[in-house]
């Protein structure tokens, strides 16, 4: 397939551009080139004849229309967006103005595209979400594509708002549409401002490694590059119409990820060990959602997917990767907001 991905230098849009060529698709990459953008993650595709780059906007609708007129897709990953709660909580406004005016550009030149192409039956536009849209779970229960939506942060609920244009443009002009909702992503080329990259590089440089509250929170950690193969699937495979949860099946307390984090640093740097001396409880985020946990029974069961990677193995990986490539991550730290507490107001 021809696929355009929106976001495509970001972590997860990078992930999905790098494995799309490697499996032999051609692949247009949209990007904006925002703060947490870097042309260095589709750096090991970027000479392949079967990748080309669009700097463009999800937001510029004109040049939407230019870059479905020029590489006419076959399918659309749409996963440009805002996507950091705390970045959310300070200026929300840059979340509805990407999240959902730029969603609705996006199916808008889509449909417009598929309708002149003649609505070709196999076209598909996959929505990229997240589970944050089902808001916050109990100490029990698990997320379903039919939990009601809740979100309780700016960011997601501007993705809920998202979810629901891409589920309205199905339902209302015929538009064919995957949707998938995924737990919480780490692995390789994440940017330094989330939670696992932060307490790597925190720790490397002897700082103070901050865990929100009393680091209770439990996400669901699903490793990158098993989400980038379960949304080629979902693209490939999905029912149309149909909306698919991805879970890591790896439930974990912020506290204990950060000390598995540690541990795997003890190993592989010890001259710095304990590094777990270094964690240290911050005032909690404003909303703070409990607990997040997916059900990926639909996947699983009309699809065939699971997850490959344990949590042990992938943070693992993870470590180890950012050991070996600090030339990647040395120079974002110098973006807008990296290393600076956000999310506070």
């Amino acid at each position: 397939m021809k696929i355009l991905v929106t976001g495509g230098a970001g972590f997860i849009g990078s992930a999905v551009v790098r494995l799309a060529v490697a499996r032999g698709h051609e692949v247009v990459n949209l990007d904006a080139m925002t703060y947490a953008a870097n042309a260095a993650n589709v750096a090991p595709v970027g000479n392949s004849p079967g990748y080309a780059f669009e700097h463009a906007d999800i937001r510029d609708r004109a040049a939407l229309d230019r870059i479905f007129a020029r590489h006419r897709p076959d399918a659309v990953m749409h996963l440009a967006a805002e996507s950091h709660v705390d970045r959310s909580i300070d200026g929300p406004g840059a979340f509805v103005e990407t999240n959902v005016n730029g969603t609705y550009n996006m199916l808008e030149a889509a449909r417009a595209y598929w309708t002149n192409a003649g609505k070709p039956e196999g076209f598909r536009f996959h929505h990229i979400s997240t589970d944050e849209v089902f808001g916050s779970l109990g100490e029990t229960g698990q997320f379903t594509e039919d939990t009601p939506y809740d979100p309780r942060s700016p960011y997601s609920a501007s993705k809920a708002a998202s979810d629901h244009l891409v589920r309205a443009w199905h339902e209302t002009y015929g538009l064919p549409v995957v949707l998938t909702n995924c737990s919480n992503n780490y692995g390789p080329y994440h940017f330094p401002e989330k939670l696992v990259p932060v307490v790597i590089l925190r720790a490397l440089a002897g700082q103070p490694i901050p865990v929100y509250g009393d680091g209770g929170n439990v996400r669901d950690w699903l490793y990158v590059e098993d989400h980038a193969d379960a949304l080629l699937l979902c693209l490939e495979k999905g029912e149309n119409g149909r909306s698919y949860n991805i879970g890591g099946e790896n439930e974990a307390r912020n506290i204990d990820l950060v000390r598995t984090i540690c541990a795997h640093l003890d190993d592989l740097r010890p001259d710095n060990a304990p590094h777990d001396r270094l964690i240290t409880f911050v005032t909690d985020r404003p909303g703070h959602d409990r607990r997040y946990a997916i059900d990926p029974t639909r996947i699983r069961t009309e699809l065939g997917w699971r997850p490959s990677v344990t949590v042990e193995e992938g943070l693992r990986r993870t470590v180890e990767w950012y050991l070996a490539n600090e030339d990647w991550w040395q120079p974002l730290l110098d973006r807008e907001g990296v290393g600076k507490r956000l999310g506070t107001a």
